[in-house]
């Protein structure tokens, strides 16, 4: 099996969902971003938590996606998911920015 880009568009990210694959959807935003805008269904680890939590509370085995605002923080939460043994870890491309522009437009931009 090769091994999994580090990115994922967010467009694909729609496809897995809508074609039921397993995977979780992890937000690595702050609180008050997770509720002035959230993708129905992810689970919010604020990025200063990940280390602390990601090993009690993710599957090292599961398909995990990464989503920040625009794609910076998600993508430094992959890498460090992906050296602590978390090897099927990805970030979505330009983060809810671009989920709201390129997928749900009924998600708010901020």
């Amino acid at each position: 099996m090769s091994e999994m880009d580090y990115e994922i568009d967010p467009e694909d990210v729609k496809a897995r969902r809508e074609s039921g694959a397993k995977f979780t959807l992890l937000d690595v935003r702050e609180p008050w971003e997770f509720e002035t805008a959230r993708i129905e269904g992810a689970v919010l680890i604020p990025m200063n938590q990940i280390p602390l939590r990601a090993r009690q509370e993710l599957d090292a085995n599961e398909h995990i996606v990464v989503l920040c605002h625009h794609g910076v923080r998600s993508m430094n939460v992959t890498f460090w998911m992906r050296q602590n043994g978390f090897e099927r870890v990805q970030s979505m491309a330009g983060g809810i920015d671009a989920w709201s522009r390129c997928v749900d437009a009924g998600v708010p931009k901020y």
